[in-house]
Parts: C-alpha cells; structure tokens; sequence
C-alpha cells in the first residue's frame, strides 16, 4: 500500500512557474513508476509526465514538453513536477500517481495502482 500527498500547488500569472512535491509513504517508493495527472473542470483527466524507477526514463504529454520537468528523490520518498512558463491552459487539479509496472500505456489512469487527492494549479491571464 502507498499513499501520495501532493503540496505546492497555488494561484500564478502566465509565464510564472510552480513546483509540485508528491510525497509518498511506505519503503517501496522506488519500485514504483510515478507519473503526474491532471483535471480541468468538466474535462477528463489527462497525462502530464511519468518517470521510471531510477528517473533515468522520463515521458511527457507534448503540450507540456519543455516547460515541465518530472524528477524524483528516492531517499526523500518524493516525485516533483517543476512547472515553467505556464499558461492559463495549465489551471487543473494535478494529481500523482504510483503503477508497480512500466508498461507501454502510461498515459492511461488505468495503468497506476495508487493516487494522492490532488493540488490545485490555478494560472490566472
């Protein structure tokens, strides 16, 4: 069992930058993929970006690519998500989540096992 508390989300302009922290329990964190969701209002929720295990793969929707930056720190049990020159496209509710298996569809919520309750990104114009 692994539980995720994200932290870091917040209100900023367009063209700011927030860095998301996803903070998990229990002494298997590095078995795990991590990936990082998210949920507009009304939409459904989609990929941002996933890492593997060592953090030596990382994968990423192309609306995102090059302005965010999946990382993790196994010793601190934490995966970030650093957040540059976001737009008001980016306003969503982020969510991480935990898959046991590095499988070819990480872009689907179906592949992770556990998710935290997510943190609120709000990118005013």
């Amino acid at each position: 069992q692994v539980q995720l508390v994200e932290s870091g989300g917040g209100l900023v302009q367009a063209g700011g930058s927030l860095r998301l922290s996803c903070a998990a329990s229990g002494r298997t964190f590095s078995s795990y993929v991590m990936g990082w969701f998210r949920q507009a209002p009304g939409k459904e929720r989609e990929f941002v970006a996933a890492i593997t295990w060592s953090g030596s793969s990382t994968f990423y929707a192309d609306s995102v690519k090059g302005r965010f930056t999946i990382s993790r720190d196994n010793a601190k049990n934490t995966v970030y998500l650093q957040m540059n020159s976001l737009k008001p496209e980016d306003t969503a509710v982020y969510y991480c989540a935990a898959a046991r298996k590095l499988t070819n569809y990480l872009l689907r919520t179906a592949e992770y096992d556990y998710w935290g309750q997510g943190t609120q990104v709000t990118v005013s114009s």
